[in-house]
């Protein structure tokens, strides 16, 4: 539980780090930074894929690969339709870094402990998530369809947060 309260403030600090030093993000560095989030949550479901037994984790993860690469097919659609390259900053390159060691970690687990794990993670990463997007991502965002999407992404991963708080429940 410490980690995952680990990871949720080191997302929420690169955010308001970057924004911060930054001064304010623009929409390339937004769109890398919701990417780059998708992602994570992608590589995660299909690490708990390759992993897991039960049943309802296993859907729930293949939830969260199904939607996540969704919204991310629909962020590269946009950023190509705008013209916009996704830039690479601190904030995304924090989470990619941090994610890979939540990986690392979640493989060494097995059984239920994983299972277990990685619940836990999900709903600690989409409560961050879903802070970041309501208090820096979406307010910061100038053009109105990338505004539209990360508020649309917001309503789908919001769900996800109480299906993995459910999920979390039922596994104490």
């Amino acid at each position: 539980m410490i980690r995952q309260i680990a990871l949720s403030l080191a997302f929420a600090l690169a955010v308001s780090g970057a924004t911060a030093k930054e001064d304010k993000l623009d929409d390339a560095q937004i769109a890398h930074i919701a990417y780059t989030a998708g992602q994570i949550d992608v590589s995660a479901g299909k690490q708990a894929l390759s992993k897991s037994m039960d049943a309802m984790v296993r859907a729930f993860a293949d939830q969260m690969v199904r939607d996540h690469t969704a919204v991310n097919d629909q962020a590269l659609a946009l950023v190509k339709k705008l013209g916009v390259t996704p830039e690479a900053n601190p904030t995304s390159t924090s989470l990619s870094q941090n994610a890979e060691k939540k990986l690392k970690e979640l493989d060494k687990l097995s059984g239920h402990a994983f299972d277990k794990a990685y619940i836990e993670n999900e709903v600690a990463y989409h409560k961050t998530v879903n802070g970041a997007l309501s208090s820096t991502l979406i307010p910061n965002a100038n053009n109105a369809e990338l505004k539209q999407l990360l508020q649309t992404g917001l309503k789908l991963f919001q769900d996800h947060e109480h299906h993995a708080e459910e999920l979390a429940k039922s596994m104490k």
